[in-house]
């Protein structure tokens, strides 16, 4: 008898990581999502670090998708935000959206969700 447990079969392996992934819980600012705002969007410093991030891992190990949301105002429509898929049903709750990049320290965002290529 061959009980290998801990070992995953290759097919049982491919389809779990196919229907759900495991997303990061909200954090704090991350400094160069912060930075970015702060520099080149011009926004106020003190609400900027204020503000919570939800990001999903791109296809790059170091870059990230990422949304900007205020907590309170979340708390305040009912919306409890547990990762970045949370705000799917609630873009009116992102004020901020784009990329960044750990390994070069680069960050892309714009105002406002993504426009879905659906509405266009």
């Amino acid at each position: 008898m061959s009980w290998k447990f801990w070992e995953k079969k290759e097919e049982t392996a491919g389809q779990a990581g196919i229907h759900k992934e495991k997303l990061p819980r909200p954090t704090e600012m991350e400094s160069h999502v912060g930075q970015f705002l702060v520099v080149n969007l011009g926004k106020n410093p003190d609400w900027v670090w204020k503000l919570k991030v939800v990001k999903r891992p791109q296809a790059e190990k170091h870059r990230y998708n990422v949304r900007v949301f205020s907590d309170g105002t979340a708390g305040e429509k009912g919306v409890r935000v547990k990762d970045y898929t949370s705000l799917d049903g609630h873009p009116e709750l992102i004020l901020f959206e784009g990329w960044f990049d750990k390994k070069t320290n680069m960050a892309h965002l714009h105002e406002g969700p993504v426009p879905s290529p659906k509405a266009t």
